[in-house]
């Protein structure tokens, strides 16, 4: 099985429509969505897109998804009447971890924060001493994390951990949808779009709290900055 990895998408529909065109080139025989597919601007954009996949699709639940319908304010009340009760309902239902056999990695267990918290940060420098902590309990030994929207690829032990980055709001210092590409090896990905157009569509779509999304589209910060934070947080939501 060869297998995509998208995540972090939030709500970015011409990222994940550009991301899904080039995962067709490719081909592969299922996509991992990894958490946070729907809380940005263009959520019913992005489900449209989700439902049209031809090949079978995987869910997991990130803290974003199950915030939407239950996170008040200004744009945790626009999220909901965005989504409406079916949509709010498919996203709130996502699993908390998608296990599958990939092609030479073998179990490839897939997590939005790390296998024991969607929240906890797990980033490319990620003390060895917690990795051991959160995946001691685990009998994969390849772990697919995403939540702090930084790619990465990394090896501790006898565990792979894969950070595939995220398609609709990377922290990497350029533009950019991120992605991996699982077997028969482990292959960063980076898709290019338009962005301006995307900005476009961000600011007709009346989502509250905009001047974030325009930033993190258009000059998105680095790498540096994003494992900072986590790290020094650990947990974030």
């Amino acid at each position: 099985m060869r297998v995509a990895a998208l995540a972090d998408v939030h709500g970015n529909a011409p990222a994940l429509e550009a991301v899904l065109r080039e995962v067709r080139t490719v081909g592969v025989d299922a996509v991992v969505f990894c958490g946070d597919l729907t809380w940005g601007p263009l959520p019913n954009e992005t489900l449209a897109l989700v439902r049209a996949l031809d090949v079978p699709a995987h869910f997991v639940r990130g803290n974003a998804d199950r915030s939407v319908g239950v996170v008040g304010g200004e744009r945790g009340e626009w999220l909901a009447r965005a989504h409406g009760e079916e949509a709010t309902r498919f996203v709130n239902a996502f699993a908390p971890r998608v296990v599958l056999e990939v092609d030479e990695l073998g179990p490839t267990r897939f997590v939005h924060g790390s296998p024991r918290s969607d929240e906890e940060c797990v980033t490319p420098e990620t003390p060895i001493e917690r990795v051991r902590e959160f995946t001691g309990g685990i009998p994969e030994r390849v772990l697919v994390t995403a939540h702090v929207h930084v790619s990465y690829d990394r090896h501790i032990d006898d565990v792979r951990l894969v950070g595939p980055g995220s398609v609709g709001r990377p922290y990497e210092g350029e533009r950019g949808a991120r992605w991996a590409l699982l077997g028969p090896d482990v292959e960063l990905r980076r898709t290019q779009y338009d962005h301006e157009a995307a900005a476009e569509l961000y600011r007709a779509s009346g989502i509250p709290q905009l001047d974030d999304d325009l930033q993190m589209l258009l000059e998105p910060i680095t790498r540096a900055e994003a494992i900072a934070y986590a790290e020094e947080r650990v947990f974030a939501g």
